[in-house]
């Protein structure tokens, strides 16, 4: 009997071949397997009944790193003659490329048990990996995944590795990334100027801490742990980049670390070597040890405990600590020569992204870094660590990256035309969407500088070709003066599709869900472009992934300074009770602008936009609680008043919920004022915080009932940035389900501007599929 089987998903570069090679002898099939452009092939000969059992076991039993999206068996004339066994073939290129490519995994245990072995010829070596485990995305140059493919085409095998290479018994077969001492990457510490240190190559100790790095032997570990141990800053080069490393302990290193980086107060992560250590920081449970230890080894944002060795400077102001296990074997030799945590931040400078090419990252990182911990392995393409936060059992994705891109989405229908989404201005990511697969970037952060427009740009470039993927339609924000709006338009022989921010926020909810029907959509977050030429941001809409209906929204204020709004909270405070004479009398002590701030405010027009953000809602009551007057990273304002909330506390501010043009409007101004009233009352910022917050979850709760009653929607999708705030998202959320609603929130895609792209991508294929494009979709060439 002769079968031929075709497996589309992530199926390459994760030892489907050789499982397949090993599944086929042990039933003593012959055939071959192999990699072409649509994913894995394979040509089977035997009995029915092995044939049977061979396909009911190559998807219950697949390589756990596999994702298969479909089998397509058909029945064929003999493949092989009989007796000839079963093969490895070489890979087919042709054919263009339809197949996914895994993330980046952390290293496996049997990876780590022989880097720990004295007696095993990988003992040490900073490179070691198999099928199931180490460096994918970031190497992969083109399809199908292949050596010759990668950044390692240029490490010739030695003889034991391509004996372990071509061994089908062996768990390196066709690891395209196999290597070991004798033949693969090497490790170098350098100085700011690419000179080595620690005596390598004969060359003589040199540089700020070159003392503290004698007697060495040229180990490069080793010098890289003088290093640290002597308060320098330490570049380490990772899988998707470089990152800054200072020991957490050291308050005069982190301190520095933070002025040569132009980064006064957003925390830094911190890597630790294990749970236990993590334990000894933070309040680790199940879900967070699950998420800490799983193959994506993100940062974890986690509440940090009372008394601990870590520096304040490392997280100023934060009640959390973000940190993550080692996930390369350089860092888990790292983590041994040090036995102690280590700040793990992004290779970058304020504004611009990671890192990744080594010549740029002397030029780049050379004034921030003392040394360089680097090696000869390039890396294609940037993927910065991926941040989460544990909710209820779950992780909330803040910053998809490394560990989880490029592993697809399933869209509710198949694009009828190849889709890009250019996403957002800030924290930015794209899309790339053909047939059912939508294909999220990494994190791209925000396209405010020259640097990361660069990155976006290519980084759309290497997708497109990497999956074979040539956008024929191309959706983008609505906000003229986003750069990622700008490109768009610049793309010759394309339809353009508007996509309004937040139905885009909604339509990425729903499509992280699978799911394509009419909901209340609550779109929280900071600021994006209305259609009526306000700054929407708190808003209910009735929408599915094609089109959607503005039912209401936080009433507008005015913005007192435009963008000086954004930096400095208090002016937000200042529109919000312009009309409030007590709370005024509260609000502007030790605030000698505060009137004309105000009068900014009732003046309005180009000084003062109008805004139904709830961002700036939550940065007037930091404000007025004493949280913070200014900021110097996004959202920094409301992430402190969340953490300042009394968990207990069970009060809560009303606000009047009316109608305007048939929206309806809720009355933030009435939340502010109540905060005022009970701090002139002498109440404390944590009594405020948990009452404000527990106010806007039931403003969210009561529109969403009214608008119940008058549509019959049921489900109700909460999205936005806002909504990364998981004191407000659980209030919220058992509010609406003790209301009867249904609740789709965000867990794999980010609910923060991260999404858009994903978003923007399901509303073009929805319209686009309906034949619904009519003016909102145009030709370059009209």
């Amino acid at each position: 009997m002769g079968v031929r089987a075709r497996v589309e998903g992530v199926v390459q570069g994760v030892g489907f071949r050789p499982f397949v090679h090993g599944l086929a002898t042990r039933l003593g099939l012959a055939g071959r397997v192999g990699n072409d452009a649509h994913g894995v092939f394979i040509e089977l000969e035997g009995g029915r009944g092995e044939i049977e059992e061979f396909l009911l076991r190559l998807e219950r039993d697949a390589p756990p790193l596999a994702a298969i999206d479909r089998v397509t068996v058909t029945t064929g004339a003999r493949t092989a003659p009989a007796g000839a066994g079963f093969v490895i073939v070489p890979s087919d290129p042709s054919g263009g490329s339809r197949t996914m490519v895994s993330p980046d995994v952390a290293t496996c245990a049997d990876c780590l048990a022989e880097l720990a072995d004295p007696a095993d010829r990988r003992y040490r070596y900073p490179f070691v990996n198999c099928v199931n485990c180490g460096p994918r995305l970031t190497i992969v140059r083109a399809m199908p995944y292949d050596r010759p493919s990668t950044t390692m085409a240029g490490f010739a095998m030695c003889a034991r590795c391509r004996a372990e290479y071509h061994d089908p018994a062996d768990r390196r077969f066709h690891a395209q990334p196999i290597c070991c001492p004798a033949c693969g990457p090497r490790l170098r510490l350098t100085g700011q100027n690419g000179d080595p240190l620690a005596g390598q190559d004969g060359d003589p100790l040199s540089g700020q801490h070159g003392d503290r790095l004698a007697g060495q032997d040229g180990d490069p570990l080793a010098g890289a742990a003088g290093v640290l141990r002597s308060g320098g800053v330490l570049a380490v080069k990772g899988i998707g980049g470089y990152h800054l490393a200072v020991l957490a302990a050291d308050e005069r290193a982190v301190a520095g670390l933070r002025r040569r980086k132009r980064r006064p107060d957003q925390p830094f992560a911190l890597m630790v070597a294990t749970v236990d250590e993590a334990r000894r920081l933070c309040e680790v449970d199940d879900t967070a040890a699950t998420l800490l230890t799983g193959r994506a080894r993100p940062i974890v944002l986690l509440p940090r405990r009372a008394q601990t060795t870590v520096a304040d400077a490392v997280a100023p102001g934060s009640r959390h600590l973000g940190i993550m296990l080692p996930y390369t074997p350089l860092h888990h030799l790292l983590l041994a020569q040090t036995a102690t945590p280590i700040v793990l931040t992004s290779g970058n400078g304020s504004g611009e992204p990671i890192v990744h090419d080594d010549r740029d990252a002397l030029d780049r990182l050379g004034g921030i870094a003392d040394a360089f911990l680097t090696h000869d392995r390039p890396i294609h393409l940037r993927a910065d660590d991926s941040v989460v936060r544990p909710f209820r059992g779950k992780g909330m994705v803040l910053r998809r990256s490394r560990g989880h891109a490029p592993r697809p989405f399933a869209l509710p229908w198949a694009a009828p035309r190849p889709v890009l989404g250019c996403g957002a201005a800030l924290k930015s990511t794209f899309c790339l969407a053909k047939g059912r697969h939508a294909i999220l970037s990494p994190h791209m952060g925000d396209l405010e500088s020259y640097e990361t427009l660069r990155s976006y740009t290519e980084g759309i470039e290497h997708f497109a070709a990497l999956f074979d993927i040539r956008p024929e339609v191309v959706a983008y924000d609505l906000h003229p003066e986003y750069l990622s709006t700008k490109h768009a338009m610049s793309l010759p022989d394309v339809e353009l599709v508007g996509v309004q921010h937040h139905h885009a926020h909604i339509a990425a909810c729903l499509a992280g869900h699978g799911e394509h029907g009419r909901v209340i959509g609550v779109a929280f977050d900071g600021l994006g472009y209305g259609p009526d030429g306000t700054l929407w941001g708190g808003e209910f809409l009735l929408a599915d992934l094609a089109s959607y209906e503005r039912a209401g929204h936080l009433a507008v204020v005015p913005m007192p300074g435009g963008a000086a709004a954004i930096r400095q909270p208090w002016r937000m405070a200042a529109a919000y009770l312009m009309t409030d004479g007590d709370g005024l009398a509260v609000a502007r002590r030790n605030r000698p602008r505060w009137d004309q701030v105000t009068a900014l405010a009732r003046r309005g027009g180009l000084g003062a936009p109008l805004t139904s953000s709830a961002g700036r809602l939550f940065d007037a009551v930091a404000a007025l609680a004493g949280v913070r007057d200014t900021i110097t990273y996004e959202g920094q304002a409301a992430i402190e008043l969340e953490q300042l909330a009394d968990p207990g506390e069970r009060g809560r501010y009303a606000s009047a919920v009316g109608r305007v043009d048939g929206r309806l409007v809720a009355a933030g101004a009435d939340l502010v004022r109540a905060a005022a009233a009970d701090l002139a009352a002498g109440a404390g910022p944590d009594v405020i915080s948990a009452r404000f917050h527990n106010g806007v979850a039931d403003l969210v709760v009561r529109c969403c009932r009214t608008l119940r009653e008058e549509t019959g929607l049921t489900t109700v999708a909460l999205s936005g940035g806002v909504f990364q705030n998981v004191l407000l998202l659980g209030r919220t959320l058992d509010g609406l389900s003790e209301a009867g609603f249904r609740v789709l929130t965000h867990t794999g895609v980010p609910a923060g501007d991260g999404g858009i792209s994903l978003g923007q991508v399901a509303v073009a294929v929805a319209r686009d599929r309906l034949g619904q494009c009519g003016d909102q979709l145009r030709s370059r060439s009209s």
